[in-house]
């Protein structure tokens, strides 16, 4: 018998799921409409479905019932989701966007297993939102495309949720791979897939700092931009450029630095795009450095820990550069290395960042081989 049956007494249906991401750079640029250049990770979220007869939603995530073993599958009605119940409003998050933009669905039974680590900047909640999406789309025959389903979960974490992402995360979970990276203009969702050099590997190392999208200093950095925007009399910061820096300079403490770290942000994306299609992975590096000086010194996301990790990986041989990745206050860093180097490297930068902070890294790519 499978979890799914012993859950809910019959087998489902169908099963969908989706990749978390790394942002390789191009970061808090999203929701200032500039360009981002993430990549998939291999570690995804499934979502196995039933159809119901009703319009009950009755939703199990084996992630939680880790914490409470005998966690009843949680239960809702379409049309009655409201905020405050905790993992579940990303589920009630999409069913109510999917209601409100026109499309017809039912209840459903889900079960939810994600490999995608919680907290870590690799966007857990847009690969559930996604693999839950391209489960009900499938179940219900929603006439969805791949770009559509990314701006409904965006949507669903952005209203039921409350978290102010911008559209990054679920257009990577949908639309990106783990060996391409996907250059996202997020001003009118233009895109292009760019490959990495065969020579390069990544190795993504979570800090073991948790962080969250919906609270705190994200909502902050966002409304500073915003602001940041208003005073220099434009609709978004994607619309100015390094020629703009000097009168961005004139802004008020911490304004100045905000919008200064967006423009640079948007012209270090650029400029790795065009290293990538070189393949000059040192130049590629320099802009991870650059990138993440900038999200430490002038967006301020970053923390003394991560700053740790990152120059711990930056010591070893092989390795081209590392940065932040993620919406920061925590999460993870991105090492690029040359290819077959970069678990090593990652672990060497684990092992002496725990000694040093006391944290628990944990490097997530790549994955450790499987034994013989």
């Amino acid at each position: 018998m499978t979890d799914f049956a012993r859950l809910y007494g019959r087998a489902p249906e169908l099963a969908a799921d989706a990749p978390g991401r790394v942002n390789l750079i191009g970061e808090h640029t999203d929701y200032n409409g500039g360009f981002v250049l993430p990549l998939a990770i291999p570690q995804r979220t499934r979502v196995e479905l039933a159809r119901r007869g009703d319009r009950t939603v009755r939703a199990w995530s084996a992630q939680v019932s880790e914490e409470t073993p005998d966690q009843a599958p949680e239960t809702y009605e379409l049309g009655t989701e409201a905020p405050g119940r905790g993992w579940l409003d990303y589920v009630q998050g999409v069913t109510s966007e999917l209601q409100r933009a026109g499309h017809e669905i039912g209840g459903v039974d889900l079960r939810i297993d994600s490999a995608v680590p919680l907290g870590s900047g690799l966007s857990s909640s847009a690969a559930l939102e996604v693999a839950l999406l391209r489960a009900l789309r499938e179940a219900f025959a929603l006439e969805l495309d791949d770009v559509r389903l990314a701006l409904l979960g965006q949507k669903a974490e952005n209203n039921l949720v409350g978290a102010p992402v911008g559209v990054m995360d679920q257009m990577a979970a949908s639309l990106a791979d783990t060996r391409t990276a996907l250059f996202l203009d997020t001003r009118n969702l233009r895109f292009e897939r760019v490959p990495l050099p065969e020579t390069a590997e990544l190795a993504v190392i979570d800090s073991g700092i948790e962080h969250r999208h919906a609270t705190g200093g994200y909502r902050e950095r966002r409304q500073q931009c915003e602001q940041a925007a208003e005073l220099l009399g434009v609709g978004q910061l994607r619309e100015l450029y390094a020629t703009d820096l000097p009168r961005i300079a004139r802004l008020p403490e911490p304004l100045n630095r905000r919008a200064r770290h967006v423009v640079t942000e948007n012209g270090r994306v650029l400029a790795a795009v065009q290293a990538l299609r070189r393949g000059d992975l040192p130049l590629l590096g320099k802009l991870l450095d650059a990138g993440h000086r900038s999200l430490a010194e002038d967006f301020e996301v970053s923390l003394p820990e991560i700053d740790q990790l990152a120059k711990f990986a930056r010591q070893q041989d092989g390795v081209y550069g590392a940065r932040l990745t993620g919406g920061g206050f925590g999460g993870a860093v991105v090492v690029l290395a040359q290819k077959g180097k970069a678990r090593d490297a990652a672990e060497w930068a684990v092992a002496h960042y725990s000694d040093e902070t006391g944290k628990d890294g944990k490097v997530l790519v790549p994955e450790e081989p499987a034994e013989d």
